[in-house]
């Protein structure tokens, strides 16, 4: 395969809470996964940021971050993203500013522009109920890309903080994105995209394809960089997929339901479990969320909608049930696809 066309894979982890483990087991899981990443030549290995869930450890990607690099060598390691509303810009550049230091070249700042938690959640991560009604994201984007530039107006406010560090310590830094909001902040500020296309299966081809038409060179890049993410679930066959893929199935149809998740079902109990009929509409809308097969039925998907959406790297949501099987699955299509570190 010709390495210049070659499809990049990424992994973005939830660090989910599995049945019949624990938040311990969850995060200890990481160091494995992320050193057998970068063993089978991932290229990136994200961490989502959520909140008040009893299934998902990935409260802080910063110091998830900070971890993964600490175990590996040359992965690339990062958030996808710092939910910029729950934080303080200068925070952010500030820890980022840290972990590009303490590995430089290696560092990654996906940035959302959701909250990612429920109201009273917010609340409780601002400290202020007053800004639950506030939508200053333009404003914070603006001041962390000035914190990280060191180029305040001498009339702004915080023109005068002067952080630690240098312009060299700056993260590679994408806005994330499952509508044309996203987009436009990237394009605005010549930053990389990520589409979550497992949020917004529909729009991710347009808007993927909008972005590199639409990209202009910027301090931060020289040319455009995007990727897709969606959730991708493979296994030795078709049939094994399909099973491995039940639990998360059944997770995306019973939260497009408005049913509240406690726990992260097995494969068995999603085998058994007996849809609703709103469930079961639910799920055959998913379907877009998903790409669900054996490596090569995988493979062939995924080098199409790369082609479609104009991308040369797909970040894959990781919703395997549990260790092993995720282990498997990203084993077998990094083979599948021929990835080596060497070619990254």
């Amino acid at each position: 395969m010709n390495t210049v066309n070659r499809l990049q894979l990424s992994i973005l982890d939830f660090v989910h809470i599995y049945k019949e483990s624990d938040a311990r087991q969850s995060l200890q899981n990481i160091t494995e996964m992320v050193q057998l990443a970068e063993e089978w030549g991932f290229y990136r290995y994200w961490f989502t940021e959520h909140h008040n869930t009893t299934t998902l450890m990935s409260t802080s990607p910063d110091l998830l971050s900070l971890h993964a690099a600490a175990h590996t060598k040359s992965i690339r390691v990062g958030s996808g993203g710092i939910m910029l509303p729950n934080h303080s810009p200068l925070k952010v550049m500030e820890n980022f500013t840290l972990l590009e230091g303490l590995y430089p070249g290696r560092v990654d700042l996906g940035i959302g522009r959701a909250s990612g938690a429920d109201g009273r959640t917010m609340w409780a991560l601002l400290r202020s109920r007053e800004l639950l009604k506030t939508n200053d994201f333009p404003e914070q984007l603006d001041n962390l890309l000035s914190f990280f530039g060191r180029n305040f107006q001498e009339t702004h406010p915080f023109s005068h903080i002067n952080p630690p560090g240098d312009q060299s310590m700056v993260p590679n830094m994408f806005m994330l994105g499952s509508s044309e909001g996203g987009l436009k902040f990237a394009l605005d500020k010549g930053l990389g995209f990520v589409f979550a296309a497992h949020l917004a299966p529909q729009l991710a081809i347009p808007v993927l394809r909008a972005y590199r038409s639409n990209f202009k060179p910027s301090v931060y890049l020289s040319e455009p960089q995007s990727m897709l993410a969606t959730i991708v679930i493979t296994a030795e066959t078709e049939e094994e997929a399909k099973y491995i893929a039940g639990p998360a199935e059944l997770l995306w149809a019973q939260m497009s339901t408005g049913t509240r998740i406690l726990t992260f079902p097995t494969p068995e109990e999603a085998k058994n479990h007996t849809y609703t009929p709103q469930e079961e509409l639910a799920k055959e809308r998913n379907n877009e969320r998903f790409v669900i097969g054996s490596a090569k039925q995988v493979a062939e998907q995924l080098h199409q909608l790369a082609r479609a959406s104009l991308v040369n790297e797909i970040m894959i949501a990781d919703f395997y049930p549990n260790q092993e099987s995720r282990k498997k699955g990203h084993e077998l299509l990094a083979k599948e696809l021929g990835l080596s570190q060497g070619d990254q």
